[in-house]
């Protein structure tokens, strides 16, 4: 027990919030009450697995949130809400995460300017490219068959009555994140460049195209998250604008260290949950927003010190 708590420091704090949630509202105690919980938390759990390949390959992914903006924009103003578009709106959006993904990884690994100022640069960007493009407020909305992804369920589950769509796109993510950074040499490789730079090379380890590789990770996890965003909240040029820091929170929350070299994707998806717990429980006993954002800031801090000092 021991040794799985030092792997996944994040599974205790969940736990107990989990165990508050139940106790505050009745909702909760129920699978249906559960399963919503996990469609909400979903898009933010999908990210952190993303931003967690970069963080432990020693970067920082800062525009995942503009990018999940952009897709949900970008879905809508393509698509205008018909069906019969949705497989080319969808191609669009993956085609635009792959391009931020690859120009950000190349910027660093190439030109080599340190990635928190690139991913700066890049949120700015996109944000003005998805701001632009919608005039500052979407006329149109994502097609029923996308928001699907986001509100879609399948019923007559037993125990827990329905599972959304959300909840097994969430898990398959989880598995395949899983699988490649821990059972692939591609993850190997990322925990070495994380851990040692200098030693990655002289191992013979391709730094460049690992770490671009990591970035596309990233954008493409934004992608899945921005898909399950706007079919469960709708358009918005608001959607996902504070999901980049809350994923790195998560990951920090869940273990992964901010210099690289350390952490799972168990941790971090345990951390996310309890991230999005700890709103969950401000939301119930009636915390303002502004409050909320405070405490995510000191989370933050109190996590990275843990990490630290772990």
């Amino acid at each position: 027990m021991r040794a799985l708590i030092r792997s996944n420091p994040a599974l205790p704090l969940l736990l107990f919030l989990l165990a508050l949630m139940i106790y505050i509202s009745p909702l909760y105690q129920t699978g249906p009450g559960l399963m919503s919980f996990l469609q909400r938390a979903a898009p933010l759990v999908i990210l952190t697995c993303g931003a967690t390949f970069v963080l432990i390959s020693g970067g920082f992914d800062l525009s995942s949130g503009s990018l999940i903006t952009l897709v949900v924009i970008a879905g809508a103003m393509i698509t205008q809400g018909d069906p019969a578009l949705a497989g080319l709106g969808l191609a669009a959006v993956l085609m635009i995460g792959l391009s931020v993904g690859l120009i950000n990884g190349l910027v660093v690994a190439r030109l080599h300017v340190p990635s928190i100022i690139t991913t700066l640069g890049a949120l700015l960007a996109i944000k003005g490219v998805a701001m632009a493009w919608s005039g500052g407020a979407p006329s149109s909305s994502l097609p029923d068959n996308l928001r699907a992804l986001g509100r879609g369920r399948i019923s007559d589950v037993p125990v827990v009555g329905s599972v959304p769509y959300s909840v097994i796109i969430l898990i398959v993510v989880i598995a395949a994140s899983y699988w490649l950074l821990h059972r692939t040499n591609f993850g190997r490789m990322v925990f070495m460049l994380g851990d040692n730079p200098r030693a990655a090379v002289l191992g013979a380890v391709p730094t460049h195209r690992v770490r671009v590789l990591c970035f596309v990770v990233s954008s493409l996890t934004a992608v899945i998250s921005g898909l399950l965003l706007g079919g469960y909240s709708g358009v918005s040029v608001d959607v996902g604008s504070d999901l980049a820091l809350q994923s790195v929170a998560g990951a920090v929350i869940g273990g992964v260290v901010l210099l690289g070299g350390r952490g799972t994707i168990l941790g971090a998806s345990c951390g996310a949950l309890a991230l999005y717990s700890i709103f969950t429980v401000l939301n119930l006993i009636g915390v303002s927003q502004p409050v909320r954002l405070a405490v995510q800031g000191a989370v933050l801090v109190a996590a990275a010190s843990t990490s630290k000092r772990r």
